[in-house]
């Protein structure tokens, strides 16, 4: 037992070294910047700093700004988030299928705009989404139908983002479903078949709950994600319409390195840290329930 005890130490103790200089000390540090008034002038001469306690949560709360990109992130997480999830199973359904054809190269073709840049990607949809020359608009226009300026209405806006994350990001959450349906007894699907059940009970009865913890781990994954929001809006619409799709983390940036507020954008920081905390352990919860 002593070998196997030294053993364990051995092998955990640079996982959580990691772990503490890379998450806590960080985490401490923003908690610490947050309840001061860091900023510009702080910068040439720490001693300018001061201790304000919470003013700056204080402010946070009345901060009508503050609760609209706090919104527009949920917004995003909320519907990007299972949107997301549903192609992600979708695409693994149809890719693990056992008469499906070339299966490597659709993994390939699926999992390609995970590896590609955020940025690059983009900017191309930007140009997509072009309410004259882009190519959607131009493909509605073939149909009979009158394009929407998709950056540019606010009602538009925000889900023209979403489709672009969804596109984006199930390549990632299919690999792992993948995985998960590679690990489900076929065993399983014969009994069903035997007790009668068609496509869509053994989907139901079978896939569904031996895929559970798949889900927790790409529900938790694809919601702190998603909180996260920042790329997408800085590129294609800069926060805009009516901050329509400012984010939380866009306007931390905003505060932190175009005002010079340090202390105000950690706020912003640890009040994101904990909705995604909370987030976190709604989904954990639930699926201890289930």
């Amino acid at each position: 037992m002593r070998t196997e005890t030294r053993a364990a130490v051995l092998f955990l103790t640079p996982a959580l070294a990691l772990i503490a200089v890379f998450f806590f000390v960080p985490v401490i540090a923003g908690f610490a910047l947050s309840v001061t008034d860091f900023d510009i002038y702080a910068l040439g001469k720490y001693s300018n700093v001061r201790f304000i306690g919470l003013h700056n949560y204080g402010d946070l709360l009345h901060n009508r700004t503050f609760w609209t990109a706090l919104l527009n992130t949920l917004y995003f997480a909320v519907v990007g988030g299972p949107l997301t999830v549903a192609v992600s199973l979708g695409a693994a359904l149809l890719v693990n299928a056992k008469l499906a054809r070339f299966k490597p190269v659709f993994r390939t073709v699926y999992f390609a705009p995970v590896v590609t840049t955020l940025v690059a990607v983009a900017v191309v949809w930007r140009y997509l989404y072009h309410p004259r020359f882009g190519m959607i608009n131009l493909a509605l226009q073939k149909l009979g139908f009158a394009g929407p300026d998709w950056l540019g209405d606010p009602k538009y806006a925000m889900p023209a983002i979403i489709l672009l994350a969804v596109w984006k990001n199930f390549g990632y959450n299919m690999i792992i479903f993948i995985a998960g349906l590679q690990a489900v007894p076929e065993d399983l699907y014969e009994a069903a078949r035997i007790d009668g059940a068609g496509t869509w009970g053994q989907f139901r009865h079978v896939t569904l709950p031996m895929l559970g913890p798949t889900f927790l781990f790409v529900g938790v994954v694809t919601a702190i994600g998603y909180l996260q929001l920042f790329a997408e809006p800085y590129v294609m619409t800069r926060g805009g319409p009516l901050d329509k799709t400012l984010s939380a983390v866009m306007l931390m940036y905003q505060q932190g390195f175009r005002w010079w507020r340090m202390g105000y954008a950690a706020a912003i920081a640890m009040m994101l840290f904990i909705v995604i905390a909370i987030a976190t352990a709604i989904q954990m919860k639930l699926q201890e329930k289930r």
